[in-house]
């Protein structure tokens, strides 16, 4: 699953257009009339590029944010940080990669009901891409917690920032890191288990049966439709 996918101008164009009036109308259909007008783009071809209007340009934004954290972490000299750090410090790079205010308008469209699994999806994406940045390789069960776990973590981390008005966002710092911490802590008690025979042996069912889940097909690979940023 990739992030960087294929960039429509179209959408771009008017997602550039719809961003000034989202802080005060928020991602509804006045925005999207609104970016059809000042973009210049015919009612016709911004329907074809955005047929579900804002909620399409709104999940364009999320994706932009994606690509400029990406963008972010290319530049970042991760050797020196611990496994960890790189981690809450691509989280952070997310975080400072998009506007506040515009946010805070697409925590409200993805939490109505209807919108709420494009929600979902859409947080699911940004964990994917911190996980390929970071080189993850697995292809089994991890792969699964890994980015579930990821999400809860940058989900809770972005509504902390939302509310947060330390100075600098020095409380979303730190918040961050309280949130890796306590994953790494639950790595290390997997670790406990995998290393103690009797635990090892109580658990060897399950782990068997979780053994047989793999990751989906095509992840990993940039030369089928759909994988590969053009």
């Amino acid at each position: 699953m990739q992030t960087t996918a294929y960039l429509d101008p179209t959408r771009e164009k008017l997602l550039d257009a719809a961003l000034p009036h989202v802080v005060f109308d928020g991602w509804g259909a006045e925005t999207f009339r609104a970016a059809v007008a000042d973009s210049g783009i015919s009612e016709a071809l911004a329907n074809v590029s955005a047929p579900r209007g804002a909620v399409d340009l709104a999940a364009a934004y999320h994706k932009r944010g994606d690509r400029a954290m990406l963008a972010a972490l290319a530049d970042s000299d991760l050797g020196a940080m611990r496994f960890s750090d790189r981690i809450g410090h691509a989280v952070w790079l997310r975080l400072q990669a998009v506007d506040r205010e515009v946010v805070r308008r697409g925590m409200s469209l993805f939490s109505l009901p209807h919108y709420a699994p494009e929600g979902t999806k859409l947080l699911w994406e940004t964990s994917d891409a911190i996980w390929n940045a970071m080189g993850d390789t697995s292809r089994d069960v991890n792969w699964y917690t890994k980015r579930a776990t990821l999400s809860g973590v940058f989900a809770s981390s972005v509504l902390f920032w939302l509310g947060d008005d330390s100075e600098d966002f020095a409380e979303t710092r730190a918040f961050i890191d309280r949130r890796i911490a306590n994953v790494m802590q639950i790595e290390k008690a997997k670790a406990t288990v995998r290393d103690n025979k009797a635990l090892s042996a109580l658990f060897a069912l399950p782990n068997a049966i979780l053994g047989t889940i793999k990751a989906p097909a095509g992840v990993g690979r940039d030369d089928i439709p759909g994988t590969r940023a053009d």
